[in-house]
């Protein structure tokens, strides 16, 4: 088999457009999905028992279904009652949903894993309940739990490929359109994998030394 990466390395600027598309996709869904899932975390802990009960079901209901078919939904079935999705939209909305159910179980985990003994001693010390979440809670949530949501952002980042599926032209999808016009498939999808390693190495650094230096957070990198 004779290799001819020219034709693709010419096409560069166009793959690494599809991967800022997929890099969007991925914080845009992240950022959102995070607001969910500290509402739900809040009112898990702190809300009606009955509405605990909505947060569990919508927690159970996104982790145990794929999140292809949620995004399936959004694009194919809302359309038959009226709401027309952009494939964009479709993907990011169907990506945030499922992530604030995972980041929800993440966060929960967190705030589990503080031991009541602290808080006690926190308020003995006179501590008001804005300080013990401030120099209590937080700083040992965020240790905790800063490990499992670098994964998870990492899993979105390169969950994004699905996308393609949709019309959205990201790093997957340019791959694919390539390689169409190119009849180079291996060298194509040769190419968009050592973009995928690079983007996911230099995240992963990136929210090392972030969790490092920011929130005294090993992220198992160094």
């Amino acid at each position: 088999m004779n290799l001819n990466f020219f034709p693709i390395l010419d096409q560069l600027p166009y793959l690494l457009g599809g991967a800022w598309i997929s890099l969007q996709l991925a914080v845009l869904a992240f950022a959102f999905g995070m607001v969910i899932a500290m509402i739900c975390t809040s009112i898990l802990r702190y809300g009606p028992r009955l509405a605990g009960k909505f947060i569990n079901a919508y927690v159970i209901f996104a982790t145990n279904t794929p999140q292809l078919v949620q995004i399936y939904f959004l694009f194919f079935a809302l359309p038959e009652v009226g709401i027309l999705l952009s494939p964009f939209t479709a993907v990011l909305i169907g990506a945030t949903f499922n992530a604030g159910a995972y980041l929800c179980e993440i966060q929960r985990a967190g705030f589990d894993s503080v031991r009541r003994m602290e808080i006690e001693a926190a308020e003995v010390l006179g501590f008001s309940r804005i300080q013990i979440i401030r120099y209590v809670i937080l700083p040992h949530v965020i240790k905790v739990m800063f490990r499992p949501l670098s994964n998870q952002f990492i899993v979105m980042t390169l969950g994004t490929s699905m996308a393609s599926m949709f019309g959205v032209e990201e790093l997957t999808g340019r791959t694919y359109n390539l390689s169409s016009q190119t009849y180079l498939s291996v060298e194509s999808f040769s190419v968009a994998a050592v973009i995928y390693i690079v983007i996911t190495i230099l995240a992963t650094f990136a929210l090392a030394i972030m969790g490092r230096f920011l929130f005294r957070a090993r992220t198992g990198v160094f």
